[in-house]
C-alpha cells in the first residue's frame, strides 16, 4: 500500500519534470486525494462511492482555510478515518475534521470526531434497531423523567417562543423486538464529558453543541444497545488522529485550539428527526 510519503515524491517528480509552478494547497490535497482513490475504494462499505467521498472531504477542507495549513498525512490520515468507518464528514454531521495544533510535535493536525448523525448510523449498522433519535429539552419545554420499576419519558417542546436555557438531552432507541431503551443526560454531566474531551473547547463542540450534547448521550446508551463487537469497536475510533494513512489511530494532545467553522451546518434537514405529530414522546 503506498504511503503518503511515496505520494508526496511521485506528485513532487511529475510537477519537476513537467517544470509548472507549486501548486496550490487545494489542488495539492485534490491530487493526493486523487491517488488515494483505490485504498479510498478499498476501505469504504460497499453501498458507499469513492468518488463521492473524494469530493465531499475536498469541499470539506476547502471551505476550512485551517485545515489546508494542516500536515497533509494527518489530514489524509482522518479522510481515510473517515472512508473506514463510512461516515462522510462535513455538512451532514456524520463526521468533523478538526485543525489543531499538536503539542508534541508545534504542527498543525488534523483530529477526526464522530457526530451525532454518524453514531447513529452506526447504531443503526447492526441491524437490531428500528429507529433511533435524540432530543435537547430546554426550560420553557414541558419534560417528565422518571427511573424505578417504571421508568417514564415525556417531552412536549415549547412552541410559542424562547425555549429557554439547555437543560440537556436524551436519546431514545427502539428494537426490532419491540423493545426500547431511553436514557437522559443533565447539562451537568454533559459539561463533564465535554471538559474531558481533548476537543473541549474546539470544532463541533464549539458550533454545534447541541448536535455533540445528543452524540454524548447516544454513546452514554451505547452500551445497552443490541450492537456487535465489531460495531462497538468503530464506535471507539472517535477524537483520534493518525499520522498517516497506514498508521494506527491514536489520542494527541491539543494545545492551541483552531475553530473549525459550518456556516451552513444549521441550514440542514434533520432527517433523524421524528415526524411533527410524534414530537411529544411517551413511554411508561
Amino acid at each position: 500500500m503506498a504511503t503518503n510519503k511515496d505520494v508526496k515524491n511521485q506528485l513532487a517528480s511529475k510537477a519537476k519534470a513537467g517544470g509548472n509552478a507549486p501548486a496550490s494547497p487545494a489542488n495539492t490535497i485534490a491530487a493526493y486525494l486523487k491517488k488515494m482513490g483505490p485504498e479510498i475504494e478499498k476501505a469504504l462499505p460497499s453501498h458507499m462511492n469513492p468518488d463521492r467521498m473524494a469530493r465531499i472531504a475536498l469541499t470539506t477542507i476547502r471551505t476550512n482555510p485551517k485545515l489546508l495549513e494542516a500536515s497533509v498525512p494527518s489530514l489524509l490520515g482522518a479522510v481515510m478515518q473517515a472512508a473506514q468507518l463510512g461516515l462522510e464528514p462535513g455538512l451532514i454531521g456524520h463526521c468533523y475534521l478538526v485543525p489543531f495544533k499538536n503539542g508534541k510535535t508545534g504542527q498543525m493536525d488534523v483530529q477526526f470526531i464522530i457526530g451525532y448523525k454518524g453514531m447513529i448510523d452506526l447504531a443503526r449498522r447492526s441491524g437490531q434497531i428500528e429507529n433511533i433519535y435524540a432530543h435537547a429539552v430546554y426550560s420553557n419545554d414541558d419534560f417528565d423523567y422518571e427511573l424505578g420499576l417504571e421508568p417514564k419519558l415525556k417531552h412536549k417542546p415549547y412552541m410559542k417562543g424562547d425555549r429557554g436555557e439547555f437543560v440537556g438531552a436524551y436519546a431514545v432507541a427502539h428494537f426490532k423486538d419491540g423493545g426500547y431503551q431511553f436514557e437522559f443526560m443533565p447539562k451537568e454531566e454533559i459539561e463533564k464529558r465535554r471538559t474531558r474531551s481533548r476537543a473541549a473547547n474546539n470544532g463541533p463542540w464549539v458550533t454545534d453543541f447541541e448536535e455533540m450534547a445528543k452524540k454524548t448521550v447516544i454513546r452514554h446508551m451505547w452500551k445497552y444497545l443490541p450492537i456487535s463487537v465489531e460495531i462497538q469497536q468503530q464506535a471507539m475510533q472517535d477524537e483520534v488522529v493518525r499520522k498517516d494513512v497506514t498508521a494506527e489511530p491514536e489520542y494527541i494532545d491539543m494545545e492551541v485550539p483552531v475553530i473549525e467553522e459550518h456556516p451552513a451546518e444549521d441550514a440542514v434537514e434533520q432527517t433523524d428527526e421524528p415526524p411533527a405529530d410524534q414530537q411529544e414522546i411517551e413511554f411508561e
